[in-house]
């Protein structure tokens, strides 16, 4: 109930207080199941794909946000599965692939955490095993602007919040065969992270500036 009674006032607000730009509408499938892997570059990104998506999206969220002022309560009552960090969290991984299983749509940041450089990191193997596991559509959608957003209206300006979106694609797992589990799980990663590149500036490209799709085969 709460998403659906916030998310228009998450929509009007972003009208009056920012720049709020959505490319690749057309690739939004109709629902799920889907996964949608997101770059992450600060606390408005979920509010900011709440509003984008048509659909109720379901993320995940490190554990220590929930003591975060506003940021802890908005993602609480947006229903988002909480994420213990220090250990692995069978439990999340269980309610994100029910999420899946139902028919859902789940939200990842393969990074696993708010880029500290502002552009993209290399992926933490939690996200990847579980794009493995769910084996559902992956949709890549790219940020730009929220790391900045905060500190621009605190000077009356109103950012400029950009959402890509890509294509949807599936992982493919044929390379398993060749590789170790590894080996795998890394090239996965980098087939995600890089799916995000293709979206995003230069600038926000990070540690997959100079790379591409096609090295990966």
């Amino acid at each position: 109930m709460f998403y659906w009674l916030a998310r228009p006032v998450v929509i009007l607000l972003l009208k009056l207080l920012s720049r709020w730009e959505v490319s690749g509408r057309e690739n939004l499938p109709g629902g799920g199941p889907l996964l949608v892997i997101f770059n992450h570059l600060g606390h408005l990104d979920p509010p900011l794909l709440m509003a984008t998506f048509p659909w109720r999206f379901t993320g995940l969220a490190v554990a220590g946000l929930r003591k975060v002022p506003l940021t802890g309560a908005f993602l609480q009552l947006s229903g988002v599965i909480w994420v213990n960090r220090s250990e692995y969290d069978r439990e999340a991984l269980r309610k994100a692939l029910h999420v899946l299983e139902k028919g859902g749509v789940l939200g990842i940041a393969p990074e696993g955490r708010i880029s500290v450089t502002g552009a993209l990191e290399r992926a933490k193997n939690g996200p990847i095993f579980l794009a493995q596991r769910a084996n559902v559509p992956i949709l890549p959608v790219a940020i730009t602007g929220t790391e900045k957003a905060l500190a621009e209206l605190r000077r009356w300006r109103r950012p400029h919040l950009r959402v890509a979106i890509g294509r949807p694609f599936r992982l493919d797992a044929s390379a398993g065969e060749v590789l170790s589990r590894r080996e795998e799980l890394r090239r996965q990663a980098d087939l995600l992270m890089l799916r995000l590149a293709e979206l995003l500036p230069s600038e926000y490209r990070g540690v997959y500036a100079d790379r591409s799709l096609a090295e990966l085969g």
